[in-house]
């Protein structure tokens, strides 16, 4: 069972990987930081991106802005979300 550090180092890479970032590499996304509007520079269409990776690769929906402004808040945040969601389909 992949535990909450592991699943945050992977979406570091994953949010690279599916938006492009050249120029960021994991360690420079903190666990904690602003993930949309913060220093890694990723928008409302980035978010649309995130959210359709996040659905293709951990199978967890985030179906509201609600839902998607307090999921999205840091990686940290995300991983937490996915953790609790994919575990209960487990």
């Amino acid at each position: 069972m992949i535990q909450i550090e592991e699943l945050v180092s992977e979406l570091k890479v994953n949010i690279i990987k599916t938006l492009g970032l050249i120029d960021v590499t994991p360690e420079d996304i903190k666990d904690d930081a602003v993930l949309v509007g913060g220093d890694t520079g990723i928008d409302s269409i980035d978010v649309l991106e995130l959210v359709m990776m996040i659905e293709k690769d951990y199978g967890v929906k985030i179906d509201s802005k609600e839902l998607g402004a307090k999921v999205f808040a840091s990686v940290r945040a995300l991983a937490t979300h996915i953790f609790n969601n994919q575990r209960q389909k487990a």
